[in-house]
């Protein structure tokens, strides 16, 4: 059972949560609607109890889950890839297109945000861009889908090869697993 409050973007999207993870507490945020009042009930429960962010995999999903991370540092995330999320027209991306198996599967790699815990985070990263080059995830052609399959293995969600890097080490991800994730993602195709 999740103990965390779960935040979400609407009301369709904590119908489909629940029916995918049970009696769980969630709240919406209303889109853009996050107010301050809201930020300030989110940085409370996360200091009580936790909070996860679970946003559309989309640019307004990430800008508002940028902007509670900046808010509440001590917030955890979980990242849907956009295939997961696509509507059967593929007209819409959002989580309330989600199956609950695709739901359950994301909540299972709830990502801690280890960039406020360091005022120097930036210096101490331990990936770089050269990491990515040499696993083939930035300068090949398939380079973008062997992102998404790291990512969708890490927890990381769909990323350009920037926003890739900056998950890798804001969540704490260390070399074994990153390395353990791409051999799983490459099958052996990859040089």
């Amino acid at each position: 059972m999740i103990e965390e409050l779960i935040v979400v973007e609407g009301k369709n999207d904590a119908h489909v949560v629940r029916r995918a993870l049970g009696d769980v507490d969630i709240l919406w945020t209303d889109g853009f609607g996050l107010t301050k009042e809201k930020l300030d009930y989110i940085a409370a429960i996360a200091e009580r109890r936790g909070v996860i962010v679970f946003t559309d995999p989309d640019s307004v999903g990430e800008q508002i889950r940028e902007r509670i991370r900046r808010y509440v540092p001590k917030a955890k995330h979980v990242y849907l890839n956009k295939k997961d999320a696509r509507s059967m027209d593929n007209r819409d991306i959002g989580v309330e297109n989600a199956s609950p198996e695709d739901i359950r599967k994301a909540f299972q790699k709830v990502q801690k945000d280890f960039s406020s815990q360091s005022t120097s985070f930036e210096d101490s990263a331990t990936f770089t861009i050269e990491d990515l080059y040499n696993a083939g995830l930035v300068g090949l052609a398939k380079s973008a889908q062997y992102r998404l399959a790291v990512g969708k293995i890490l927890g990381l969600g769909d990323a350009n090869a920037k926003q890739f890097l900056k998950r890798l080490n804001r969540f704490g991800i260390n070399k074994e697993e990153f390395n353990s994730a791409v051999k799983e993602a490459f099958h052996g195709e990859r040089l």
